[in-house]
């Protein structure tokens, strides 16, 4: 018997189900029929879901590639590039606790259709600023291109104004699968962010032979604004579908044989059955609204709930700040370029992540692992993560010999006020200035801040071919005979720093996996510990707290703590001070990873003190039972209706399909 259309338009309203005495009438071909609708919506609705993640994510992870080169563009410290990181995160802030609350109850598909395109129109603010300012400028010395002429970029002259001059640059889906899926949005944000700093900033505006400079440079800048524009269209094609899905999915019709249902049919239908009559009549906006406090104060007043927001957002901090700063800690640590450094992070770090959560989903789904045990995998993961980053204080490069900066133009070692001892007997005749940035590499493997304080008389060639002679600064530590001349650009570090760069990505790949693995474990054991109502509600408050608590504050103050390090600054074109330099590789390496291993040990107390709070449930739990006379199997049943009706969190079946559904 086919159903008619009166039938067929209750089914797909939310706030009617068919009863259940009409389910024996219908027929085999009209219950696989029911059953294909509502395995094809929920299909259509995963992939759509899982391609906003995607957006999203790799939005939020290309903007972490192109600190570095919004930092040299702009000439501003990480302090600052701090704060428009965190900003990133604000704009979820102002509305994020009203569409988690009011969002369950209104048409969720559009609200998220709708947030696409908000968040698309902000990508594509973020890449406004490259169109409405000049272009890019850099210091080099300036020669005659094509010219084996000698120019002495030091000026015997002090009333000469310097040649050293800024130059005009012409320059299959299942339930949880969509956070695994969510991983592929950094990886390619991060081989996004590597494609486009091997880019000019200014391509399609100067013309490229003009460019004196490589993306191997240090005062390279890559077309950092282009994957903003890259992901705004991904975000607008992402929100599309939301437009065109019914308010709610259909739910399929329940054989009286329910052995023979499919299991993601009984999920759906128990799923929503103890909230079914709240949902069949319509809640008005103000009734709403006076749940609004009682909800917060039941979720505020659940011990678990609270200790685990705390643990989770003081190891967000840790994981935060480490992320946005990895980039510049490799490029400064290792003397690594930006485009390999995000090249390297999408694809070693990120799949490691991605595979990580996807293991501890694994490993929950095949013990079937309750709360208790959620704690401790997760607990375990982050102690051994954590301890795996200690090894990391070893793995570092010593500082670059950078003359007047990290050793004397004699070579010693020690230096005590640097801005002073950038000047030397060696290049006391030339009329240098101390703000410039243009370093030459000596033959001596000395770095020199720019060729004039350098000492160099002479120069043959243009632009990134430029050599410079008779330098003199560079002949005090060399042997006569030999002809003190130097190139364009830094030293490479030691013939050890290689060797440690690989040693740290194994570890960091290794890092990054175990502490993935508590993801998904903390998650269920973060849905567990709260009514089944208030699970939208208490995501809500969870995404904003650790948006305002880590994700605003922690780039900021690890921006902070990092420009502490700096050993050269540059100054902006209209006074002030610019983007750092040069970084001292060792107060780097411990303020990096000393601030992430502090954080990341308080969360550790937080996270004993919920397992703690846990154990005491389960006991207590379990001695009311055995005076009530119920024990082992006999007593589940009572345990599953107790759990449902109060606040205890001890389960014991684990279900992952029905935590992933909210």
């Amino acid at each position: 018997m086919e159903i008619s259309s009166k039938e067929n338009t209750q089914f797909f309203s939310y706030n009617t189900v068919l009863p259940v005495d009409r389910s024996s009438f219908k027929s085999e071909s009209s219950a696989s029929k029911d059953t294909q609708s509502c395995c094809g919506g929920i299909k259509i609705f995963l992939g759509a879901l899982s391609f906003v993640y995607f957006a999203k994510a790799l939005s939020g992870s290309y903007l972490k590639s192109t600190i570095t080169q919004i930092e040299r563009r702009f000439d501003i410290p990480s302090s600052l590039v701090g704060v428009i990181d965190g900003s990133f995160e604000i704009g979820n802030l102002l509305i994020i606790i009203l569409v988690s609350y009011f969002g369950a109850k209104l048409h969720r598909p559009r609200i998220i259709g709708a947030g696409c395109l908000i968040m698309s129109a902000g990508t594509f603010l973020i890449a406004m600023p490259q169109f409405f300012m000049g272009r890019y400028r850099y210091e080099r010395f300036t020669s005659t291109i094509n010219s084996t002429a000698s120019i002495s970029p030091c000026l015997q002259d002090k009333s000469q104004t310097p040649l050293s001059s800024l130059e005009k640059s012409q320059a299959k889906i299942s339930a949880g699968c969509v956070q695994t899926v969510a991983i592929i949005g950094p990886i390619f944000g991060f081989l996004l962010g590597s494609l486009c700093a091997k880019l000019y900033v200014d391509i399609g505006f100067v013309d490229l032979e003009s460019v004196t400079i490589t993306h191997k440079d240090v005062q390279w800048v890559g077309a950092w604004w282009l994957g903003y524009l890259i992901a705004g269209v991904i975000s607008v094609l992402a929100g599309i579908p939301f437009w065109f899905l019914p308010k709610h999915l259909p739910k399929p019709e329940r054989r009286k044989d329910s052995s023979t249902s499919s299991e993601q049919s009984k999920f759906i239908t128990e799923d929503n059955k103890d909230q079914h009559k709240f949902y069949q009549q319509q809640v008005k906006i103000t009734e709403m609204a006076k749940e609004f406090l009682p909800s917060l104060k039941s979720l505020f007043g659940n011990p678990v709930y609270i200790l685990y927001l705390c643990a989770s957002i003081i190891q967000f901090n840790s994981l935060i700040g480490m992320v946005t700063y990895k980039p510049k800690y490799i490029e400064q640590q290792y003397g690594q370029t930006s485009s390999k450094t995000n090249f390297v992070i999408g694809l070693i770090n990120i799949p490691a992540v991605g595979f990580g959560i996807f293991s501890g989903g694994l490993i929950m789904k095949k013990f079937r692992i309750n709360v208790l045990g959620a704690a401790k995998l997760s607990l375990g993961s982050s102690f051994f993560g954590y301890l795996l980053l200690l090894s990391l204080f070893a793995m570092g490069c010593e500082n670059s010999d950078v003359a007047g900066l990290t050793v004397s133009y004699h070579g010693t070692k020690q230096m005590t006020d640097y801005e002073h001892a950038l000047f030397s007997e060696c290049n006391s005749g030339c009329a240098c200035s101390k703000t410039d940035w243009d370093p030459i590499c000596g033959e001596n493997g000395v770095t020199y801040i720019s060729a004039c304080l350098a000492g160099c008389h002479a120069s043959n060639g243009s632009g990134k071919n430029t050599v410079f002679f008779n330098c003199s600064c560079v002949g005090m530590l060399e042997s006569p005979s030999q002809s003190s001349s130097a190139v364009v650009g830094l030293c490479q570090k030691g013939n050890e720093c290689p060797k440690m760069f690989l040693y740290f990505l194994v570890i960091s790949v290794i890092t990054s996996y175990t502490l993935s693995v508590g993801g998904t474990p903390g998650y269920i054991l973060l849905l567990r510990c709260i009514k089944p109502h208030l699970k939208s509600f208490a995501l809500g408050i969870y995404t904003l707290a650790i948006r305002v608590l880590a994700g605003v504050p922690a780039p900021v103050y690890f921006g902070v703590a990092i420009d502490t390090t700096c050993l050269k600054w540059g100054s902006k074109r209209c006074g002030g001070r610019g983007a750092c330099r040069l970084y001292d590789s060792s107060a780097l390496r411990y303020v990096y990873l000393g601030l992430t291993l502090m954080l990341g040990t308080v969360s550790i107390f937080f996270s004993v003190a919920v397992l703690w709070v846990l154990r005491k449930r389960s006991s207590s739990h379990d001695e009311n039972l055995s005076t009530n006379g119920e024990s082992g199997t006999c007593g589940t049943k009572s345990r599953k209706d107790n759990f449902a009706n109060s606040d205890h969190l001890i389960q014991t079946t684990y279900w992952p399909e029905k935590e992933t559904r909210l």
